[in-house]
């Protein structure tokens, strides 16, 4: 066997390892959901964020311990690259294999050799002429011939849920009378409906959600359906909702949620279905949704390249208070923030670089329960020189010398994270009316609540520290100081008779590190009194150390709460309330 073909088949042995151990992690989730195993479910989905970079390094050291150093010859590898596109003409995880060896390719070679006879900078898939695989992860079910009723009653079979459900005629007929209700397919007899449902069932947190589009003369309406489960034992199925709304769609495989755990077998043919169900998704953000964050990563960097070649604008500071971790700059036409460690902090900031990365990968790997950003991570990211603003360019070179240098024409950034483009809570609170700041400030405070309950803690809660959503909501995304809930130790301040102790600057008992005094939230937020009181209007509880304290107890005892990605009053128990009680 050739030497570059052998080193191509070690890097496929490595990417296959990899995915049979992510895709079997990725199948338990069905068993988790089966036996109500919320923590078991989380903590899978966090272990599973690691295994990529821990199969790569695998592969590298296999590679170092089988060839001589002189393998490192670029030459030879661009034949090695040949001989692996060879074998994914039909692989069925392709475009992932593809990553996986530019990440093998490039923990050996230095960046000056990052370019596309070496590695995959442009993906081969785009040029091949063969149809992708869309129809093998779906199956379409025909009301013609069943009957609309006995249709979705198959479907919902189809999944082989190993609970029973509590009443599923009644949910059959609350999907049927919202579907009718919401959708202009509902209209249209059943000869003229099919429904293409997707094979594999999408898990996260506590829930299990089927998703399919119904297709009519109309053209499509793409449609989700959460299932739950009953808190009362015998635990007992339901469906939840019915989803037909784009934009309560986009939220559920939002960039602030925990990403997905659901089956992959094709993993381009189910991105590309759910494509056609989320046109206003990218690529990048469909594969990181559904667990495959690396492959959101290069398809990203793919999105990025493109823009970059069809827009003239520039870099500049991202718009708001200067971070005094972070340096934030954005590009205007392109809707994502790049954020680089500041070589020095304030004096405020006890603590180093290692600890932000380690905080940014906590976030990364936790409950994201809809209200903290995913960031994508990177190293030695080149971009065009001549496209950062003079005035950016001398801020850089003064807040992150040490992560800057430069190569021809490029300006390479050795490590930054990249984030949703979201307006600063504290600017879009500016502009607002008095009814959309009353809305921000109670969203705000919700905010606060879900992440509590995730445990999490925020750290700094000021309001430029979030932003809000093109939908509207307040997401957290500044974690520099994020900690565990369980990590903080909440306290009441004493109360004192002494009037020089309420008039002092200082305070007249005890404080250790780590404590918190949730009464001084208000101070602390926001300087603005009509702000303040609008946000303990909504959430009084959030002054309450007792509240706190309570959700702490919750989370030391293995309660999980219910945080849906959709309005509660959505859900099929309010929607058809009085319906049910006559019953």
């Amino acid at each position: 066997m050739s030497q570059p073909r052998h080193i191509a088949e070690v890097i496929l042995k490595g990417f296959r390892r990899h995915f049979s151990l992510f895709s079997q992690m990725t199948q338990q989730a069905k068993q988790r959901f089966a036996h109500a195993d919320w923590p078991g479910l989380q903590q899978d989905n966090a272990n599973r964020i690691s295994f990529y970079d821990l199969r790569v390094q695998e592969a590298i050291d296999r590679l170092v311990l089988e060839l001589p150093q002189h393998c490192l010859d670029e030459s030879l590898w661009q034949q090695v690259k040949q001989h692996y596109l060879d074998f994914l003409t039909f692989h069925p995880q392709a475009e992932l294999a593809e990553t996986f060896y530019n990440s093998v390719f490039c923990r050996l070679f230095a960046r000056k050799y990052f370019h596309n006879q070496n590695i995959f900078v442009e993906s081969t898939l785009s040029k091949q002429k063969l149809p992708a695989p869309v129809a093998s992860v779906y199956d379409s079910y025909f009301p013609v011939q069943d009957g609309l009723r006995n249709c979705i009653r198959k479907i919902v079979a189809s999944y082989a849920f190993s609970l029973p459900f509590a009443d599923v005629e009644r949910d059959i007929r609350y999907v049927i009378q919202t579907f009718r209700a919401e959708s202009g397919h509902g209209r249209h007899p059943v000869h003229q409906i099919r429904f293409d449902m997707l094979k594999s069932v999408f898990y996260r947190n506590k829930a299990a959600y089927i998703v399919g589009r119904v297709v009519s003369p109309d053209g499509q309406q793409p449609f989700i359906i959460p299932i739950l489960q009953s808190k009362t034992q015998p635990r007992q199925l339901y469906l939840d909702t019915l989803i037909t709304d784009a934009q309560q769609m986009s939220i559920i495989f939002g960039f602030s949620r925990a990403y997905f755990m659901v089956d992959l077998p094709v993993p381009s043919a189910l991105v590309h279905f759910l494509k056609e169900l989320l046109p206003h998704k990218t690529l990048a953000e469909l594969y990181s949704s559904v667990g495959l964050h690396k492959q959101g990563k290069t398809e990203f960097y793919r999105e990025l390249l493109q823009h970059l070649t069809k827009s003239s604008d520039s870099f500049v500071a991202a718009p708001g208070i200067r971070g005094m971790v972070m340096m934030v700059f954005t590009l205007p036409s392109f809707p994502y923030v790049f954020k680089v460690i500041r070589d020095k902090f304030s004096d405020t900031k006890n603590f180093g670089r290692d600890t932000v990365k380690a905080r940014y990968l906590l976030v990364k790997k936790h409950d994201r329960v809809g209200r903290m950003a995913d960031s994508m991570e990177y190293s030695y990211v080149a971009l065009p020189k001549n496209r950062f603003s003079p005035e950016l360019l001398a801020e850089l070179m003064e807040a992150i010398p040490g992560s800057l240098s430069f190569e021809d024409d490029n300006l390479v950034i050795s490590h930054l994270y990249i984030e949703r483009r979201m307006i600063p809570l504290n600017i879009a609170l500016e502009t607002a009316s008095d009814a959309e700041k009353a809305r921000l400030m109670a969203d705000y405070g919700q905010a606060l609540k879900d992440m509590i309950a995730a445990n999490i803690f925020p750290g700094d809660m000021l309001l430029k520290n979030f932003g809000v959503t093109r939908h509207g909501r307040v997401v957290f995304y500044d974690y520099d100081e994020v900690q565990y809930l369980l990590d903080v130790n909440f306290r009441k301040i004493p109360k004192t008779d002494n009037y020089d102790d309420m008039l002092s600057s200082e305070p007249w008992y005890s404080v250790s590190p780590g404590d918190v005094f949730p009464e001084q939230i208000a101070t602390f937020v926001t300087p603005q009194p009509r702000l303040r009181e609008l946000l303990f209007q909504a959430h009084p509880q959030l002054l309450d150390a007792d509240f706190w304290c309570d959700k702490q107890q919750k989370i030391k005892a293995g309660f999980v709460e219910d945080i849906f990605p959709y309005p509660i009053s959505q859900r099929f128990s309010r929607r058809y309330a009085n319906e049910a009680s006559a019953e």
